[in-house]
């Protein structure tokens, strides 16, 4: 489970930094931040896979994507969260 873990974090990781190093602009978040992003980036590049390839449901739509999937996604939600922090 500890494994488990330390891999999803490791994993948020990598995702958040590469979406933040392919979406231009100055991000304030620290390792934390985009942690996170690339966790939720996993999460939304899987839901868009799992709708776009229309995979088995007994697989469940909370399935991690693949590393690309879940850049994707990350840019998806980086760009997102920029739109709404841009309105305040």
């Amino acid at each position: 489970m500890i494994g488990f873990i330390l891999l999803l974090l490791l994993f948020g990781l990598v995702a958040g930094a590469l979406a933040r190093l392919l979406v231009p602009g100055r991000d304030s978040m620290g390792i934390g931040g985009t942690i996170l992003l690339g966790i939720v980036g996993s999460f939304v590049g899987g839901f868009i896979g799992f709708f776009l390839f229309k995979s088995d449901i007994n697989e469940g739509a909370l399935q991690p994507s693949g590393i690309i999937g879940s850049v994707i996604g990350a840019m998806i939600a980086l760009l997102i969260w920029r739109r709404i922090r841009s309105r305040r």
